[in-house]
């Protein structure tokens, strides 16, 4: 049995619909019911009605919904209490999760702009990816959400129960070794591509679709979808590979990487939920939102 099964439950509970609580939890419909279902088998009992609309809890469904509450009440009060033990030294904590390449180039930048801000603070970082992140953000276990922004792909939260903040401002940029790229008989140059539908992937699909981007042909895709491993294969000439340019300008400054083309702006942004409040986090909140600083050259 899963917490995140129960946490499912209350949701479904509370809104009496798969899709709406599908939405609200960020899973797919299909995913969503088979996690209910997988908790009625691990009760051994049906928690639903599933014959009427909306949906109706059943009396065994009644009687679990007083349970799930106070688990997942207890569970939240012992987590804060392990957590604030954890981090020790009596500082304020903030717990973020965020995208491999911006825990990289522009985390330890900004973590510095907020305790120049408020002082000694204590973090918690956990770096994945995308729906990784998000997971994270929504199911409770960390405050704070730090990902790109591309109008061209809409992030999967509700803006109403997740607010956001433009903490600052990055680029992707194609970039290359500044030698021995060889093209072919049509004149395209080697790519270095992320995993098929992964986020940086999806934003390197829409800046490849530029009039001006550099003509490619797939060479190499990096199942992991972590920019760091593109820039490695870039940087021995393997081709070109579309990577935030905060995360490659040391090697362009260098030398050691070229830009080709026009890059693509990016927002970075910051992510909380609106139902998690605690003072030092709205401290935080309320420096993220002031002069988010530029990291691209792109504009």
């Amino acid at each position: 049995m899963e917490l995140k099964w129960i946490e499912d439950f209350l949701s479904l509970a509370e809104t009496r619909s798969f899709s709406r609580s599908a939405e609200s939890r960020v899973v797919t419909q299909s995913a969503f019911s088979r996690r209910i279902r997988s908790l009625e088998v691990w009760l051994g009992t049906a928690l639903l009605d599933r014959s009427t609309y909306p949906i109706t809890l059943t009396a065994d469904g009644r009687q679990f919904l007083e349970t799930a509450e106070e688990v997942v009440r207890l569970l939240s009060l012992s987590r804060a209490d392990f957590r604030a033990r954890s981090d020790g030294a009596g500082l304020p904590v903030v717990t973020i999760t965020a995208l491999h390449s911006l825990c990289l180039s522009f985390l330890p930048r900004w973590l510095g702009r907020i305790r120049d801000a408020l002082g000694p603070v204590a973090s918690r970082v956990l770096p994945d990816n995308f729906n990784i992140c998000v997971q994270a953000l929504v199911e409770g276990g960390y405050d704070l959400l730090l990902t790109y922004h591309h109008p061209g792909i809409p992030i999967p939260l509700d803006p109403e129960r997740y607010p956001c903040r433009v903490v600052g401002r990055d680029s992707l940029a194609a970039v290359a070794a500044p030698r021995g790229l060889v093209p072919d008989a049509r004149g395209r140059l080697p790519l270095l591509q992320y995993s098929r539908g992964s986020f940086l992937g999806r934003l390197a699909g829409i800046a490849q679709g530029a009039e001006d981007a550099p003509a490619t042909y797939p060479v190499h895709t990096n199942e992991n979808s972590m920019a760091e491993a593109l820039r490695s294969m870039a940087l021995g000439g393997h081709g070109i590979a579309w990577l935030p340019r905060s995360l490659v300008e040391p090697e362009i400054r260098a030398g050691a990487l070229t830009v080709l083309g026009r890059e693509m702006p990016m927002d970075i942004r910051l992510y909380r939920s609106a139902e998690r409040h605690r003072s030092f986090l709205d401290e935080v909140w309320a420096v993220a939102a002031e002069d988010p600083p530029n990291y691209s050259d792109a504009e």
